[in-house]
């Protein structure tokens, strides 16, 4: 007799239906694994044993081969061992093959039979739904995430033993309600906003233009002149996130190795630090998994003094600007995770930082100013929407109470949420943003009269502008027109863009 029960393997930011077909033999008792299953899932048979006999249950005693089907699929993860000892019990006559049939089964055995949260719960739920299942059963820590996902019942279980009276109608389990709304910021977690920034009005400018079309946007400065501050407030500006951003961004937290089973509710902040490699900024490793680009999905990545970063970290970042997703080809897996983020950078002029400052001389020469300035190639300096120079704010004004407006942040917010929704409207679409537009999509949409095409035609011929950064202009400038709620793009929208332009 053979039984089977269903489940998912992961595989990138998609998943693959899994059968865990168990058969039993009258042999020397022993349970083998077979389907190129990794150490986690070889080491399923003393958890799943342990599990079944602290749960009151039969082992049985005869030879179990247990088979992860399709076999050439490489698997991962210990959420294997439910759907593994389910198919045991069934095996061995527990439980009938039509209490699992057509049904989702992922979880994490503990010794005691009990279950733990698992990866990929998301990620599992959707390829379930997608296969035409009406049923998942996952540990409850992880029924919250799952329940972003419509059209599919949701079990959160405790244990194995709770499953098992439930099978067989013993035992009630009611599907997962979320008792409270998942959309939404979590407002404890907004700091700072623009209200904390004294002076920098050019600079906050630059940063609700970025906001409003997802730009992307460099801010270069004196040390302490606000720059790192300024670039930690973009987050707070972004709106709320959608249904289906916030169901991606808590996916891939989770493929990441999340398992606290949290939804994430703000959209995504992430700043690595200089000394990170371009595995862990792309992604990759034995597993393929997401990385900081990826983690910043729908947010913001920061990278705090851009200069230090490695050269090659930097430049493993330009084909992601551009595509908006990353695809990673290793020996053992090809997967593709997206990166739609908006990438806020920062850097001193110079090494001592006092290069052009009114108040403090620059110490550098020629020399450390020009290789210093070179660690940013042309190619991924052409890939940032808006440069801007940020001054040092004068010490009489840090502690005045004249400078400081507390509607500003609420103010801004208010006019990139509408310059948002006029973009939704014109192209049809809540994740499409004028930073993202293809060349297609300017001819297409953007409604450029004559006089302010000749200012542009100009200036990029004085200012040996390439073609990127020609069509670049052209979407800063799109947004400071939604801005200013006008749906032609004008001569002063076309002059105020080129103001940003490196």
């Amino acid at each position: 007799m053979v039984a089977r029960t269903i489940t998912v393997a992961p595989v990138g930011f998609d998943g693959i239906i899994v059968e865990v077909e168990s058969d039993a033999t009258k042999a020397l008792p022993s349970l083998q694994i077979v389907g190129l299953g990794n150490k986690a899932i070889d080491e399923a048979k003393e958890r799943v044993r342990s599990a079944i006999s602290n749960s009151l249950l039969e082992f049985p005693k005869k030879r179990i081969t247990i088979n992860l089907a399709p076999a050439e699929l490489p698997k991962d993860g210990a959420h294997y061992d439910l759907p593994i000892a389910l198919s045991i019990l069934c095996v061995s006559g527990q439980l009938n093959q039509i209490d699992v049939n057509d049904t989702i089964f992922a979880g994490e055995l503990a010794l005691n039979g009990d279950l733990r949260p698992i990866k990929g719960a998301i990620n599992i739920t959707q390829t379930a739904k997608q296969a035409g299942f009406k049923q998942i059963y996952l540990p409850s820590i992880n029924a919250s995430q799952a329940s972003l996902v419509d059209d599919i019942e949701i079990f959160g279980v405790e244990s194995l033993k709770d499953l098992f009276l439930h099978l067989k109608k013993e035992k009630i389990l009611l599907p997962y309600e979320q008792k409270e709304s998942l959309i939404g910021r979590d407002l404890s977690k907004i700091s700072p906003s623009l209200d904390d920034i004294k002076g920098q009005e050019q600079a906050k400018r630059a940063l609700i233009i970025a906001a409003s079309g997802h730009h992307n946007i460099l801010l270069s400065g004196a040390p302490g002149a606000g720059k790192t501050m300024l670039a930690k407030t973009l987050a707070n500006l972004l709106p709320e996130l959608s249904k289906e951003e916030q169901i991606a961004v808590t996916k891939i937290h989770s493929l990441a190795g999340n398992v606290s089973g949290e939804v994430i509710k703000n959209r995504p902040f992430r700043s690595p630090h200089h000394t990170a490699s371009p595995i862990s900024m792309i992604g990759g490793g034995s597993h393929a998994k997401p990385g900081e680009i990826s983690l910043a999905h729908t947010g913001v990545l920061f990278l705090d003094e851009i200069p230090e970063y490695t050269r090659s970290t930097l430049e493993s970042l330009r084909q992601p600007i551009e595509d908006r997703k990353i695809d990673i080809s290793r020996a053992s897996a090809h997967v593709t995770y997206p990166s739609d983020f908006m990438l806020v950078a920062t850097m001193n002029p110079c090494p001592c930082g006092y290069l052009g400052d009114k108040t403090k001389e620059c110490v550098c020469t020629n020399t450390q100013i020009m290789a210093y300035q070179k660690r940013l190639s042309g190619p991924l300096l052409d890939r940032i929407d808006l440069t801007i120079n940020v001054a040092k704010v004068p010490s009489e004004s840090l502690l005045s109470t004249e400078t400081l407006n507390n509607s500003q942040h609420v103010t801004a917010y208010a006019l990139i949420k509408s310059a948002i929704e006029r973009q939704s409207k014109r192209y049809k679409s809540s994740s499409k943003y004028n930073a993202s537009l293809t060349n297609s999509d300017i001819k297409k949409y953007i409604n450029l009269p004559d006089d302010s095409k000749n200012l542009l035609i100009k200036a990029a011929e004085r200012l040996n502008l390439s073609a990127r950064s020609y069509f670049k202009t052209i979407k800063v400038a799109q947004t400071i027109a939604d801005l200013a709620g006008n749906d032609r793009i004008m001569v002063e929208h076309i002059s105020e863009a080129l103001q940003y332009r490196n």
